[in-house]
């Protein structure tokens, strides 16, 4: 039985696992050939901002992994294991072509001003929940992660 052919992820959770793993999810279903949407809100919006001071991404103000363990920390401990870091799995999402969204009602209440500095090499659609599903696919998955 085959699957459905789009697959619509928010990412509303902060902590670095939820986020790397919802990145996961976006890249494989992308590499098999369905449409993905990532719509970042809440506290995992920071993987989406550039960054703050040089060298040091956004995704670093994440909440704590797991294990407890800081983003960056849990990141140089999946790359030792072989695992795909946060950026390797970021880029592939932008290479395969995943559309990534920002919320704007969550950049706010995150007190991110409008116009924030996000990713320049990653491409982000601004909009709110209602852009988000006129672009989620119907009969396509839906994950909340």
């Amino acid at each position: 039985m085959q699957g459905p052919d789009s697959l619509s992820i928010v990412v509303f959770a902060g902590g670095y696992d939820r986020v790397h793993y919802a990145l996961v999810m976006a890249s494989a279903a992308a590499a098999t050939n369905r449409r993905v949407t990532l719509f970042f809100t809440g506290r995992a919006l920071l993987a989406l901002v550039g960054e703050r001071q040089p060298g040091v991404p956004g995704w670093y103000e994440l909440d704590a992994a797991d294990d407890g363990s800081g983003p960056d920390e849990r990141d140089r401990t999946f790359a030792k294991q072989g695992l795909a870091t946060f950026e390797e799995l970021l880029a592939a999402c932008v290479a395969l072509g995943v559309t990534v969204m920002a919320c704007e009602m969550g950049l706010r209440a995150l007190g991110l001003p409008a116009g924030v500095a996000l990713r320049p090499d990653v491409p982000v659609q601004t909009g709110g929940v209602v852009s988000f599903l006129n672009a989620v696919t119907p009969g396509g998955a839906t994950l909340f992660i």
